[in-house]
């Protein structure tokens, strides 16, 4: 016998497929809906089912009925959309809510605040850099910066310190304009 797409009909649907269709859509719409498929995904996920009928008619071996081949394919579907789902939902989970609504004074004092640090970091050597960054910025240990760049312990500390102490230099420098700017007091 010839495969299924080579014996369509006029419609180009082989008239025993369309046959299946239409005797065995409501029973795998309802075993979907069985399986937990919400209502809005059941007609996109009937499609599927006889999507895989289609393309799979001629490996189906006739022993078993026609309704127990489309319970298993219906199942087989369902789970899919269940591990999709959940799937989903972790990475959903995985992803930080949205930080509240900044007051614009406030988005423009974090603005200056990033535009100042930056500066700042342009201002230190690689080595420097490098500690301060992963210290302040990323939160890590000396000794995890240590093991991360290869730098002794006690030289990360070193740089740390140097580093630590020219930021306290530029807050400080940079203090007095802040206060212009946003007319604080003195």
């Amino acid at each position: 016998m010839p495969p299924l797409a080579a014996r369509s009909g006029p419609s180009g649907v082989a008239p025993e497929f369309a046959v299946v269709f239409r005797e065995h859509h409501d029973f795998v719409w309802r075993i979907l809906r069985y399986f937990g498929v919400p209502a809005e995904a059941v007609d996109d996920k009937v499609q599927d089912v006889f999507l895989v009928v289609y393309r799979r008619w001629d490996d189906f071996d006739r022993r078993s009925s026609m309704r127990s081949w489309l319970y298993g394919i219906a199942r087989r579907v369902a789970a899919d959309l269940r591990r999709g789902t959940a799937r989903a939902e972790r990475r959903l989970r995985a992803v930080p809510d949205p930080s509240p609504a900044v007051e614009p004074d406030q988005a423009l004092a974090q603005a200056e605040a990033a535009a100042f640090v930056e500066r700042f970091l342009a201002t230190l050597d690689d080595d420097k850099r490098e500690v301060f960054v992963l210290a302040e910025l990323e939160f890590l240990t000396a000794p995890e910066i240590a093991a991360a760049t290869g730098a002794n312990t006690n030289t990360v500390y070193s740089r740390l310190r140097a580093a630590r102490a020219l930021f306290d230099r530029a807050v400080r420098r940079f203090a007095p304009e802040l206060r212009r700017t946003h007319g604080q007091p003195r």
